[in-house]
């Protein structure tokens, strides 16, 4: 299974790639995979504020919908078009074109309580 090490990863399975104090927020590949085939997905509005471990956005699948949580807490400031276009992109490329939304985070130090790769790996094994 694909675990990029670049990136820090939620319990709940976010993935985010940190930029400054830019957060680009998507959902791993284990988590698409156990959804299956994303056929929708709900975006937070830019400006809203949210805390670690919120809910802020919604994938759903044919199997199932899934909240999908802040891992750090920010303010959306950019959410990706192209998966409200083409949902099937969380699905293709979770890690890439499939991003849902980006965090301009609050606290740097709340990143160093995420999970990197290795432990990402232990967990979904």
């Amino acid at each position: 299974m694909n675990v990029p090490a670049d990136l820090r990863y939620s319990s709940s399975h976010e993935w985010l790639r940190l930029d400054g104090d830019l957060a680009t927020i998507g959902i791993t590949d284990h988590a698409q995979e156990a959804l299956t085939d994303v056929v929708f997905v709900e975006l937070p509005t830019p400006g809203r504020s949210a805390d670690a471990g919120d809910p802020i956005a919604v994938v759903e699948s044919v199997k199932a919908a899934s909240d999908i949580y802040a891992p750090v807490a920010g303010e959306v400031v950019e959410i990706n078009p192209n998966v409200e276009a083409d949902p099937s992109l969380v699905n293709s490329d979770p890690y890439g074109n499939g991003w849902l939304f980006k965090l301009r985070i609050k606290n740097p130090d709340e990143v160093l309580m995420l999970l990197d790769a290795a432990a990402y790996t232990t967990l979904i094994s």
